[in-house]
């Protein structure tokens, strides 16, 4: 018996003896440089990648889609909502030293805030920021959390214009050249330092050469356009994905020739949802008509998304409609959906002309991306109407109440929702613990290099 046991206990300690290896050489490391490429802009908004890692927002968002804590310690509202007040954190530093305070943070929102804000004004008062509007803000700490509003130095200490994006953020700019962009380790980061060094950020890569790079170990994060994912998991890479986090949708102008209610109805049911779900997006995300993911409400399936070429006959009456213009945002895949929106129209009688980026201000339709901002189903409508200038408080709560909000704003048919997409990465294999944030940011913050000394 005495001898059972104490070989039970020997085989014990050598299986945990070859285990601690295994877990050293998987424990985060310090150290290393990750190799990033994009194909267009670091700061673009919305989700430039290089934008989360050097910008904090006020709050930050939970995976379940609540806010919490970030340049923000703690909030509360007043006067039924009316008014919020944020506390900053102590003790925060921009990049350059200057103190993060409520005037600085105040200098930015308003900066980075026109017309569409979800407040009326904000004030810089002692240590706090507060924000006050006309209408109930029910949603602002978890729209706070949107890369909209992230923080941005405006007026150094010393008075001065910064050159570059200065923010409080893991990462630091330390340079761009050659079409690299260069970002150090914030050492004295409130949320604590980075794993990685640094992070080359190479923009303006196409997708083949990202995926090149990847494949022979010259880049350690890829993007994969949401119509490739397929054949990048048929090429093996290592890819990771979010659930849909970007609505596809058709602006149409309510002006014009388009100022006819039914001729707009027309163009929502001419498209063909299906063809643009089947070929040009590789049968990845979610067919929709409607501004939130089935998964965020349960209510999606109330907004049919058949085609119904008859009806749209019927609805257009007969009438000959000038020539109508269509714009897209600029990648290929864009460009082909753009194309065959025009042909699903021209097979409902209108004359559509597709036109480049460009023009996008001057056009009767325009096919475009909406970033989902948040999992908290209040919250990321309020935020969806407002990217689509269809800006209005969301106050209800029930899935019964947010969805006659969806359906009373869809009536007019200038905002026209067509799938639901995911985000997705391809990673090299000296990356660990790389998660998706829940709007499908890379959080390359906590990230780290197997190899890193």
């Amino acid at each position: 018996m005495r001898w059972t046991v104490l070989r039970r206990f020997a085989i014990s300690c050598f299986v945990a003896l070859l285990a601690l290896p295994a877990t050293a050489r998987t424990r985060p490391h310090y150290g290393g440089t990750l190799r990033v490429e994009i194909e267009g802009e670091p700061w673009q908004r919305p989700r430039g990648l290089a934008r989360r890692m050097v910008l904090d927002g006020l709050t930050t968002m939970n995976a379940d889609g609540t806010a919490r804590p970030a340049l923000a310690v703690d909030w509360k509202s007043e006067n039924d909502n009316h008014r919020w007040q944020f506390r900053l954190r102590p003790g925060v530093h921009f990049h350059d030293g200057s103190p993060l305070t409520s005037p600085s943070v105040v200098a930015s929102l308003n900066a980075v805030c026109g017309t569409n804000c979800p407040w009326t004004a904000i004030h810089a008062v002692g240590s706090s920021v507060v924000f006050t509007s006309d209408s109930p803000m029910p949603n602002l700490p978890e729209l706070l959390a949107a890369d909209e509003y992230l923080v941005a130095l405006t007026v150094a200490s010393d008075g001065t214009t910064p050159a570059g994006v200065v923010g409080t953020g893991p990462f630091q700019v330390t340079g761009f050249m050659n079409g690299v962009l260069m970002l150090t380790a914030n050492d004295s980061s409130w949320q604590g330092r980075p794993f990685a060094d640094a992070v080359e950020l190479h923009v303006h890569r196409s997708i083949r050469d990202q995926w090149l790079d990847l494949s022979i170990g010259r880049a350690d994060l890829v993007e994969v356009p949401v119509e490739q994912l397929r054949q990048a998991q048929q090429q093996r890479l290592t890819v990771v994905a979010s659930p849909p986090v970007t609505l596809l949708a058709l602006s149409v102008t309510d002006s014009g020739a388009l100022g006819n209610p039914k001729l707009r109805a027309a163009i929502a049911l001419a498209v063909d949802r299906s063809a643009l779900y089947n070929v040009i997006f590789q049968k990845q995300g979610e067919v929709t008509a409607s501004l939130l993911p089935a998964a965020l409400t349960g209510y999606s399936f109330f907004f049919p998304t058949e085609r119904d070429l008859n009806k749209a006959h019927e609805l257009r009456g007969g009438l000959t409609p000038p020539p109508l213009t269509l714009a897209a945002e600029g990648d290929p895949a864009m460009q082909l959906a753009a194309q065959r929106i025009a042909l699903n129209l021209r097979e409902a009688g209108f004359t559509v002309q597709v036109v480049n980026a460009g023009a996008a201000q001057h056009a009767d339709l325009f096919l475009r991306r909406l970033p989902l901002e948040s999992s908290q189903p209040q919250a990321a409508l309020e935020s969806m109407l407002r990217g689509a200038g269809l800006a209005a408080p969301v106050l209800e709560q029930t899935p019964a109440g947010l969805y006659r909000i969806e359906r009373d704003s869809l009536e007019s048919h200038t905002l026209i929702p067509l799938l639901d997409l995911p985000r997705a990465y391809a990673v090299g294999g000296r990356i660990r613990d790389l998660h998706l944030s829940p709007d499908g940011t890379p959080q390359l913050a906590a990230a780290s290099l197997e190899d890193a000394p």
